[in-house]
């Protein structure tokens, strides 16, 4: 009898770049791709705002991870884990967004499908702000990017995926293209405003 198949596991990074803390999600899986290597049975996806489009991903997995920017009431930058049971709660707790109440109902999809992941973990940011348009990350939420990362790494050890830190400038795949990857997109040269 062969060995057992490796679970597949999904890191999922929810969110839109367009509204500054509210791209946390997808950021901070960026940021997970650029430090660590993870083994073969774990797929990163960029679920942006898709909602239940989502659906087909996560019922494909055993184990789900998400980064997301999350109102817990806290201090902005404040990361929290929240597992189990306990991640839909937090996924429709507060209506910030439309991707959020969207992800609320791809867990709820799965599980009436059948297929809902033996084990899910959250890894959510406190957002400072979801109201500038086109505007970057707001400094505590970026300040907090390769700590959620980090995290999203030793969860992935817990679950048997051990991840292989990156060597410094050792350059990994791009996740996001078109000029909307955190180096592009966040550091380009700002727009100037003019009011009416």
């Amino acid at each position: 009898m062969g060995a057992p198949l490796a679970k597949k596991i999904l890191v999922l990074g929810i969110g839109n770049i367009l509204w500054a803390d509210e791209g946390f999600g997808v950021r901070a899986l960026e940021t997970f791709n650029a430090f660590y290597e993870a083994p073969g049975n774990v797929s990163l996806l960029d679920g942006g705002t898709q909602g239940l489009y989502l659906v087909q991903f996560v019922e494909e997995a055993d184990r789900l991870l998400v980064f997301d920017a999350i109102d817990y009431g806290l201090e902005p930058g404040t990361l929290k884990i929240v597992q189990g049971d306990e991640v839909p709660k937090f996924t429709g707790a507060k209506k910030m967004s439309l991707h959020q109440t969207g992800f609320q109902e791809v867990l709820s999809a799965a599980d009436l499908l059948g297929a809902y992941p033996e084990k899910l973990a959250l890894i959510g940011c406190q957002p400072l702000d979801l109201e500038d348009w086109g505007g970057p990350l707001t400094a505590p939420v970026r300040e907090r990017l390769l700590q959620a990362a980090e995290l999203a790494a030793v969860i992935l050890d817990q679950w048997g995926a051990p991840c292989r830190r990156r060597a410094p400038g050792e350059a990994a795949a791009a996740l996001l293209g078109n000029d909307i990857d955190f180096q592009s997109y966040e550091t380009r040269i700002p727009t100037i405003r003019t009011g009416g």
